[in-house]
């Protein structure tokens, strides 16, 4: 994904200087219980999907576009599963930023999953995986979403996860 125009414009005026930014993820899940993962062109890490939302976008909205950008796909958006601010990041060119993260759970029915493919150049691999098997290695973040994900598709009052520290 390239960045967002709003992120550039920003940057033109605060350079290198650390931002705040709003993030969404997803944990998309088929009807078998697969979760779909990306391997991003940028790291070689296997990702669940996420981005930034556009100014004025809603999360979940916003959510669901990344996922039909990188993996071609719009599932069921359905719930909020963890909300917390990511550890900062530190871009090869220099760029830092922190980020709100609302990660959501979705769901994508037979006929969508077996859509699901590389989209935007974001990812360069999209598969379907068990969630004892995921690939190696994982985004930072990955894991412990699918965790969340796994807790509420188990019992949907498990409430979003939070962090105080």
């Amino acid at each position: 994904m390239p960045t967002p125009e709003f992120v550039l414009s920003l940057r033109e005026k605060i350079g290198h200087d650390q931002l705040w930014l709003p993030g969404v993820s997803l944990v998309v899940v088929d009807d078998s219980g697969r979760v779909l993962l990306g391997r991003r062109a940028d790291t070689g890490r296997w990702s669940i999907i996420d981005g930034i939302p556009e100014p004025g976008e809603q999360p979940a909205a916003a959510a669901v576009r990344e996922c039909e950008e990188e993996a071609g796909i719009r599932p069921e958006v359905l719930a909020v599963i963890v909300v917390e601010a990511e550890e900062p990041i530190v871009y090869p060119n220099g760029d830092r930023c922190v980020f709100l993260d609302i990660c959501f759970v979705a769901r994508a029915g037979a006929d969508q999953a077996a859509t699901a493919g590389v989209g935007d150049g974001e990812l360069t691999t999209v598969a379907w995986f068990e969630p004892d098997a995921l690939p190696a290695p994982l985004t930072r973040h990955a894991s412990a979403r699918i965790a969340a994900a796994r807790a509420w598709l188990a019992d949907p009052t498990t409430p979003a996860r939070f962090r105080f520290r």
